[in-house]
């Protein structure tokens, strides 16, 4: 057997890739990572108090019914009003029909489910298995990523020190079980952390300081994920598009750079249109009565059942019969037939119509924050920046000494020139320049964050390219037609004068999985030469900390 000095480097470097739902992990000299449930299970203290992060984004009490079910009317009309490819007009059939076929439905009843709950042998439950931990177990389930970033909450297990502490639980349960890692050798190991493009900078330095002096590999480097999607659809510039379980971020990339006023990040994700589909198919009086967001294997269901049933292909009009089997342990497995119509697109078109995604709740868009200083970090950009300032300020007076009018008038004006003039040469971008439009009470949609994100770009011959090449990635999106739909929404309403430019929407790049490509774009990465450079060791990070990470972060800290 080889010894770990012995194996080569792309098997010796960890690429790890966080999600709010899953966690891919692999070795870089994987073809793919490993794909499990991020979600660790704490055995309650005795008396302790009951935590369980859901399964689903909640859905809320609906205040405004009235505005999703307008929105539901509107994309159904728009769907109404579309032509198939042979030119016909498309039609649909009734939601009453479609109703009253699912309510005389009833479950043909199979034998007993071979499933079993899963037998837990000590204090946590890891992965895939927290599916088929029993609910009348005493533990609390935690997902340490929510909507794109750490989960810190209020309750039991919300603290960042539990959130961190949860995710080296869960990471290295994983190198241990899946790949076989002694934990004596993670010295020999370096990884790849892909980390939001719009990032938390306490949270990224929490991070790295638990990969290389908690954990203790012998090398680690940050990448973000839409950075990480281009190398892996073999890109050298795209706007792209990534929607996951819980969040839709948008930036524009190029170079390897992602430019920071283009970052948006949006609360919403494939999990909100989970619930919107569940929501109508409700409407048409799902035959499944008992189906619940707080049963976690129901959840698994309702998932399975969007990415089988919602698509965007107008050729499919009227209802469709369809079959699911539920099957849960203890349980005798059951088998239903229902009928399905236009609620298969509207799910999928939410994303576009984000009122309908307003069963979840209010949904905030996030954007690049400028650094407020970081004390371990004295000599961030902010201290650059006001040495440039003290630099121009000392120039200006050795010119003007001889002057006295000069100088008396410098004198009286440093204060407003000294910040004009500086901050016009400044290399950090303002985030003020344009803010991400979103009017009061609505939901910025994915259309409007792309042509928003684009418009942000800072110069007319980067705004055509990104028209030209939109990269869409995530798990959240893979429903059949939806390109052809974003490029259609997009390009309405394009500026005039981009609009020569070809639309080019990408969503399977390399016929890979949409989900994968991030990760084997930091795995392609961690081979290169040029990489070399990126890798810090925990010797550096333990001596100079956060300023480390600022010096070698592959983007602007």
């Amino acid at each position: 057997m080889e010894t770990p000095s012995e194996v080569s480097h792309s098997k010796l470097t960890i690429v790890i890739h966080p999600g709010s739902l899953n966690l891919r992990m692999g070795r870089a000299a994987d073809l793919n990572p490993i794909n499990v449930l991020h979600a660790i299970a704490r055995k309650r203290l005795p008396g302790g108090p009951k935590h369980i992060d859901p399964f689903l984004p909640p859905r809320v009490e609906l205040q405004n019914a009235q505005e999703i079910e307008e929105a539901r009317l509107s994309v159904s009309h728009t769907l109404q009003s579309c032509l198939q490819s042979d030119g016909r007009r498309r039609y649909a059939t009734p939601p009453q029909q479609i109703a009253a076929f699912n309510r005389r439905s009833q479950p043909e009843a199979l034998t007993t489910s071979p499933d079993k709950w899963v037998e837990t042998k000590g204090d946590i439950v890891v992965g895939n298995d927290v599916l088929r931990l029993n609910p009348e177990e005493d533990f609390n389930i935690h997902f340490p990523f929510r909507r794109g970033d750490l989960n810190i909450h209020a309750g039991p297990g919300g603290s960042l020190t539990a959130v961190i502490a949860n995710l080296q639980a869960i990471w290295t349960h994983i190198l241990e079980t899946q790949f076989a890692i002694n934990p004596k050798d993670y010295p020999y190991y370096k990884v790849v952390l892909i980390i939001p493009d719009v990032y938390n900078r306490t949270y990224l330095r929490e991070l790295s300081n638990m990969l290389l002096l908690k954990i203790g590999f012998g090398g680690c480097f940050v990448v973000q994920d839409h950075v990480a999607a281009t190398f892996g659809s073999g890109l050298s510039y795209a706007c792209v598009v990534d929607v996951g379980d819980q969040k839709t971020s948008v930036s524009c990339v190029e170079d390897g750079i992602c430019h920071p006023n283009t970052r948006v990040r949006l609360d919403y994700g494939g999990a909100d249109i989970t619930q919107t589909f569940f929501w109508l198919l409700q409407k048409c009086a799902f035959p499944y009565k008992a189906c619940s967001e707080k049963n976690k294997l129901d959840t698994v269901l309702l998932r399975q059942l969007k990415e089988q049933l919602c698509h965007v292909n107008l050729d499919i009009c009227g209802s469709q019969e369809k079959t699911f089997t539920l099957q849960q342990p203890d349980q005798v497995v059951q088998h239903y037939t229902i009928q399905v119509g236009d609620e298969c697109i509207v799910a999928a078109l939410s994303l576009f119509t984000p009122e309908l995604l307003g069963v979840t709740g209010s949904k905030l868009v996030h954007t690049q924050k400028r650094n407020m200083g970081d004390p371990e970090d004295p000599h961030d950009e902010n201290y650059l920046r006001d040495i440039r300032r003290k630099g121009f300020k000392d120039n200006l007076e050795i010119q003007n000494e001889n002057e006295a009018y000069l100088e008396q008038t410098q004198s009286q004006q440093s204060n407003n020139e000294d910040d004009i003039v500086v901050d016009a040469i400044d290399t950090v971008p303002t985030m003020t320049d344009k803010d991400f439009v979103v009017n009061p009470g609505q939901i910025l949609g994915l259309d409007q964050a792309v042509l928003q994100s684009i418009d942000r770009c800072p110069s007319d011959d980067l705004k055509r390219k990104m028209y030209g090449c939109i990269l869409v990635v995530g798990g959240g999106m893979k429903f059949a037609g939806i390109g052809m739909w974003l490029q259609n929404r997009i390009s309405l309403q394009i500026p005039y004068h981009y609009r020569a430019e070809q639309l080019d929407i990408i969503t399977n790049p390399r016929d890979m999985d949409p989900a994968m490509v991030a990760w084997k774009g930091a795995a392609i990465m961690s081979c290169l030469e040029t990489a070399q450079e990126l890798w810090i060791t925990p010797a550096e990070w333990e001596k100079m900390g956060v300023k480390v990470l600022r010096e070698r972060a592959p983007f602007t800290w």
